[in-house]
């Protein structure tokens, strides 16, 4: 019997790709279908239901689980679910579909055909009351809250049979992995306490700090990076993945990190962004998610740790994948090193604060990364990509909120 978490809601996996002959023909039956074009938030989200990321669900939520996700973080059904997993389209294009009918879904940067989908709801949502629940702000310079004011009028619900997961196979080879694959992992090397790590940034000294106090009590740590969009001036996933793996190479222990990615875009929503990432780590069998400073956050929409409270005001058994919350670190020049403000007496002014914001800037900046920031293998690895970025393509940073701290 396995000793990993179990799944979300659910004893098993629900993985609603399809393969082999079922694939074959669902395809052939979706080119005659109606097609709704899927924006590239919807296509991470249709991957994450096929691999089982998104395990229970069957499919786009309804009006009654967009409501009840928003103001109770509960859908109708009662299962804890912290941030709307919802499909959107233009009203002639709703118009088109009557409830009931099957449609195709279509990736509208690539035009393959993602999925099927039987529509069992059509609904218009308040975008506003959404971002602000969800978000805590409606301004449009927060990423999230664009994407979705920039949503169609109408959404569709229904369940949804998967027929792809898109180029990340191609892209990323091994470092995709579904939830089974992880499990599968983790299960061989004999681990049952695993703390996932969030990354959407190279990681820094700080980084690997927090990493590392994970390693101490548990069996093992899954760095698990974001492979889908991001926002301009985010360093890609596959550059990541390269100063990731130096670093992994180079200074962790064999046998303690698995490094991996998963295929959804950031929603930077924050504490409830937070909730969504140990409620899918939970299903890549992690039995805790590090939250850090100002997790999944951006600009100064949020407190620091304002993600790590959240895990407070939510029911005991919401989850069990649980947060490992760790204080604010940096690092000392008294101490010498990495620390805490739990384990450093000294002052403000002894101390070097991390942030990926701030290792973007300075990079953007053509600025060397001092050895208190960075791995001279990570930087060195960042810098040959910063290097060949064209002056339009190098997007200035901008410090503020807690990156600038």
């Amino acid at each position: 019997m396995s000793k990993l978490v179990k799944p979300h809601g659910s004893n098993s996996l629900k993985p609603l790709l399809l393969d082999g002959a079922a694939r074959k023909a669902e395809l052939e039956r979706a080119k005659a279908l109606p097609k709704i074009k899927m924006s590239s938030r919807e296509v991470g989200d249709v991957i994450m239901l096929g691999i089982g990321g998104f395990t229970p669900l069957e499919g786009f939520m309804t009006k009654a689980d967009w409501q009840g996700v928003c103001d109770g973080m509960k859908m109708a059904s009662g299962l804890f679910w912290p941030i709307p997993i919802t499909l959107s389209t233009d009203k002639a294009t709703a118009n088109g579909v009557k409830e009931g009918a099957e449609v195709a879904l279509v990736d509208s940067e690539s035009g393959e055909i993602m999925a099927t989908m039987k529509v069992t709801d059509k609904y218009s949502i308040d975008k506003a009351h959404e971002c602000m629940m969800v978000y805590k702000t409606v301004d449009l310079a927060h990423p999230g809250v664009k994407m979705v004011m920039d949503q169609g009028d109408v959404n569709l619900a229904g369940s949804v049979k998967v027929l792809s997961v898109g180029t990340f196979k191609e892209e990323y080879g091994d470092q995709f992995m579904t939830p089974a694959e992880t499990r599968a992992m983790f299960e061989k090397l004999g681990w049952s306490k695993i703390a996932a790590f969030q990354t959407r940034n190279p990681m820094h000294r700080s980084h690997e700090y927090l990493a590392k106090i994970a390693i101490e009590t548990m069996d093992g740590v899954l760095i698990h990076s974001l492979l889908g969009a991001l926002k301009p001036g985010d360093i890609p996933a596959e550059v990541r993945s390269e100063a990731i793996s130096v670093l992994v190479e180079n200074y962790f222990a064999p046998n303690t990190v698995i490094q991996a990615g998963y295929p959804l875009d950031m929603r930077y929503a924050g504490p409830r962004e937070a909730l969504l990432h140990a409620l899918f780590r939970q299903n890549y069998g992690c039995s805790h998610l590090i939250v850090g400073r100002d997790h999944a956050g951006v600009g100064d929409y949020y407190g620091p740790f304002d993600a790590q409270k959240i895990f407070d005001e939510i029911p005991k058994d919401a989850l069990e994948t649980k947060n490992m919350n760790i204080d604010w670190t940096f690092w000392c020049n008294k101490c010498g090193g990495m620390a805490s403000q739990r384990t450093c007496p000294h002052t403000k002014e002894d101390r070097i604060l991390l942030s990926g914001t701030k290792v973007r800037s300075m990079l953007s900046e053509g600025q060397d990364l001092p050895v208190e920031f960075s791995r001279p293998e990570v930087a060195k690895v960042l810098q040959k990509y910063y290097a060949g970025l064209s002056a339009e393509q190098n997007v200035k940073i901008e410090l503020k909120g807690h990156s600038a701290a």
